[in-house]
């Protein structure tokens, strides 16, 4: 559904990260690998599946990582879970460093452009997502960060999406009043938590989206 909102009536535009900005590089090869090397042979569907399983366990407890310490307890946990979806009577402190360095994210298709043509309008770009401590990180490491004046998680929050907490979190380090925001999202979470916290709302994918505001087509 289209808001109608144009930019002409914003200040600032939030952005959710995964599905919006960035999608996870398949993390089953390299997982493959570093079992190998441990003595452990999976097929690619198997560690898929085990990886698959940490990923549901993760989600939930993204505002455990709220500092180093939390967050490598966090990830010690995580990968005993792959472990033990993958059968692999491995020494999970050893394995850890491998399994988080297995987990790479990728920009999406047109979203450094969308992302650079939204800065150029006169636009402050914050990134909100239910995600711990790294997400700072992860978008430097996919040439994304520089975009941002403000790199939101819910761990940092201490709210997840669809509170609006969240995303008021965002606007007071923007100085954006939520009327003058809005925010894009793949998500019921965002959807909800957008309205919840008095901001405009657009769906994925970000590369329509300044055309979406009346900023033209791309050059």
């Amino acid at each position: 559904m289209h808001s109608g909102t144009t930019a002409s009536a914003l200040d600032a535009v939030t952005v959710d990260a995964m599905g919006t900005i960035v999608e996870l590089a398949d993390p089953a090869p390299p997982l493959q690998r570093a079992l190998r090397e441990r003595g452990v042979e999976r097929d690619l569907d198997e560690v898929g599946a085990a990886f698959r399983a940490e990923v549901a366990y993760y989600l939930p407890r993204t505002l455990e990582g709220r500092d180093e310490e939390t967050l490598a307890d966090l990830g010690l946990r995580c990968t005993v879970v792959f472990l033990e979806y993958a059968g692999a009577d491995l020494d999970p402190h050893e394995f850890a460093p491998a399994f988080l360095a297995s987990i790479l994210f990728e920009p999406l298709p047109g979203a450094a452009a969308a992302l650079g043509r939204l800065r150029d309008a006169g636009l402050a770009l914050a990134c909100v997502s239910n995600w711990d401590i790294s997400l700072a990180g992860h978008l430097e490491r996919a040439g994304l960060a520089a975009f941002f004046t403000a790199i939101v998680s819910s761990a940092e929050a201490g709210a997840a999406k669809p509170d609006p907490a969240i995303f008021q979190a965002a606007l007071d380090r923007l100085g954006v009043p939520p009327e003058r925001a809005l925010h894009i999202g793949d998500g019921g979470g965002d959807r909800d938590g957008a309205a919840a916290a008095g901001l405009a709302f657009e769906p994925t994918p970000l590369a329509t989206l300044p055309e979406r505001l009346g900023l033209g087509r791309r050059p």
